[in-house]
């Protein structure tokens, strides 16, 4: 690790569950983010400045007025331009040194193993609003051994669990055939997002890192009444 790293990750490195080696780790970790709008912008924010140096960020969308109030990346300026092209232009002045890919796609059954293996990713973290995208991310990841971690927000309540390409999958969690979505549609306080994309990230770090993590352990947090729940499904 050179000098100026040293200095940049100085508050992380002197923490025992990181430490220089745990940072080394971190830098040359691979990771994909799925959907970059409330949860998926704060999660690459954080993960660039964790030390993240390989990160590909996914999402055919477009910033519109109403992400502004969540996507903490974006603002006024960007309206109508991709989100992944913005997020990249964005993180990249946060470390020039990383390796952000940008790609303006949706993620589907057509693309996703040129595009997985393409970036050889170590984690997969699942920050999209519907459950089509959910569903291929669990199958490819198991039948692939990926872990992966999902996330999602509606409301005033968050979810996520870190999910083991052995365990059971998503199906446990919610079932294939289950009616509506996931997703902000419904509404949504803005520090929700915030809150879940720091647990994912923390969960990122640690699997990075190789700290124990409870996998197939759904975790719901209700920011509005500040309510915390651990739920094992496999």
């Amino acid at each position: 690790m050179n000098c100026k790293n040293l200095e940049r990750f100085s508050r992380q490195t002197i923490l025992p569950e990181i430490g220089e080696k745990g940072q080394i780790k971190i830098s040359r970790a691979k990771i994909i983010i799925v959907g970059v709008g409330a949860l998926g912008t704060a999660a690459a924010e954080l993960l660039i400045r964790a030390g993240v140096q390989n990160l590909t960020l996914i999402d055919p969308d477009v910033i519109e007025l109403s992400n502004l109030q969540r996507q903490n990346l974006f603002d006024e300026t960007d309206l109508n331009k991709h989100k992944v092209e913005v997020a990249k232009g964005k993180l990249s002045k946060i470390n020039q040194e990383a390796r952000i890919v940008a790609k303006t796609v949706e993620l589907n059954e057509k693309n996703i193993k040129e595009i997985i293996e393409k970036e050889n990713t170590d984690l997969i973290l699942d920050c999209t609003d519907n459950m089509k995208t959910r569903f291929l991310i669990n199958d490819y990841c198991k039948e692939n051994s990926i872990i992966w971690i999902f996330s999602s927000v509606a409301g005033t309540k968050g979810m996520l669990a870190t999910i083991s390409p052995k365990g059971p999958g998503i199906q446990k969690i919610i079932p294939e055939n289950a009616e509506g979505e996931i997703s902000c549609t419904q509404g949504i306080l803005n520090t929700i997002t915030r809150i879940i994309s720091a647990m994912q990230v923390t969960l990122a770090l640690k699997i990075i890192t190789g700290a124990k993590v409870n996998y197939n352990e759904l975790i719901l947090y209700d920011a509005w009444e500040n309510k915390l729940e651990k739920l094992k499904f496999g």
